[in-house]
């Protein structure tokens, strides 16, 4: 073999590798990409029987719209004994049973509550009050187990939003950080004891003080870091969120994604319950208005910009299923109706076609 011959064989290696990176990676095929929606209220939803339509019209199925987009994963909240049966274990493993026949990859947020935690809210669950921190550790290792073995998720967070800590009092950073990482590593002993498979996020609030946090769980086994990211309260700029994702991957060697986020397409509102987002202030203007095209343009961006980060593997679009399902007069329907994926006449919106990583 001539020195020639052998160094085109050595460029032609080298580009076929290239070609299998890009391949891995958004635009490709790699199966460790996640394209999420949080749907957590769709059993609640469906149960008021709405029809969806696509963009022309005719009748659709709104979990399939979802897998002709592109979506492959769905994030569900867990909570441990809320006041029905949304969000409970049954629920959830039953809706999750459905999701995996259906061919979905299943995201499972264990809130560690008897409702929403997030960090203004760790509240422990009622039926755990009374047990001192061993007895608390023990219920939790066996509480993690069982959604390990009855709902065998490929994605679990270890709490939910926890810059603040889990699991209030014991959990709470401010108080006592040694037993809130404790607490998150019981738990996550419980995941990598009960599945092979399963990769574990934690999950921080925003990017702002994300290396602090981070710090703070170095010692804990986990695979994923997971932002929320919602303009209104943690910043308008998307080159900051793109720079500290890229700093996190690098200072601690993870793989990151944007576990919530989402945008409305209108300011309006479709029912009598307060939305979270209705004002102008809330919008990164002129960039992304209000519109059905201001809601598409901004998921572009950030699927585009986790694409440009070392180890970025995906985002998740939380409520997308979030519709004013309780009827144009309900006080206490969904706060989220403007920021659903599909409009006021339950019509899918534009932004559906960015779930698609092809």
């Amino acid at each position: 073999m001539n020195r020639l011959t052998y160094i085109l064989i050595i460029i032609l290696i080298f580009s076929c590798q290239s070609d299998s990176e890009n391949n891995d990676h958004w635009g490709g095929i790699s199966p460790d990409l996640i394209s999420a929606v949080d749907i957590s209220d769709y059993p609640k939803v469906s149960s008021y029987n709405p029809t969806f339509y696509d963009e022309n019209n005719n009748e659709i199925n709104f979990l399939n719209t979802l897998i002709q987009n592109g979506v492959n994963t769905i994030r569900l909240r867990l909570w441990v004994n809320p006041a029905d049966e949304s969000s409970s274990l049954n629920e959830v493993k039953e809706f999750s049973d459905e999701l995996k026949s259906l061919g979905f990859k299943i995201w499972i947020t264990p809130h560690f509550s008897d409702t929403w935690a997030h960090p203004g809210q760790q509240q422990i669950p009622t039926n755990w009050e009374s047990l001192n921190f061993e007895e608390l550790k023990n219920q939790l290792y066996a509480y993690t187990s069982q959604i390990m073995n009855e709902i065998d998720p490929d994605y679990i967070q270890i709490g939910n939003e926890i810059n603040t800590g889990i699991l209030f009092p014991h959990g709470k950073i401010a108080d006592n950080q040694e037993q809130f990482v404790e607490l998150v590593n019981v738990s996550a002993n419980a995941v990598r004891n009960n599945s092979t498979n399963a990769k574990i996020i934690l999950h921080c609030a925003g990017f702002e003080s994300s290396n602090w946090f981070f710090n703070i769980v170095e010692e804990v086994d986990y695979d994923i870091i997971g932002i929320s990211y919602y303009p209104w309260h943690h910043g308008k700029s998307l080159d900051d969120l793109q720079n500290q994702l890229s700093n996190l991957s690098i200072n601690f060697n993870k793989e990151v994604l944007i576990a919530e986020t989402s945008y409305p397409f209108t300011l309006g509102w479709n029912d009598w319950t307060n939305n979270n987002v209705g004002l102008e202030e809330h919008l990164i203007l002129p960039d992304y208005p209000a519109s059905p095209q201001g809601q598409k343009d901004f998921i572009r961006d950030v699927k585009n910009l986790i694409l440009e980060v070392n180890n970025g593997i995906g985002f998740c679009y939380w409520g997308a299923d979030r519709i004013a399902w309780d009827g144009e007069t309900s006080t206490n329907g969904s706060t989220w109706e403007n920021q659903a994926v599909f409009d006021f006449d339950n019509k899918e919106l534009p932004v559906l076609k960015e779930f698609n990583l092809n």
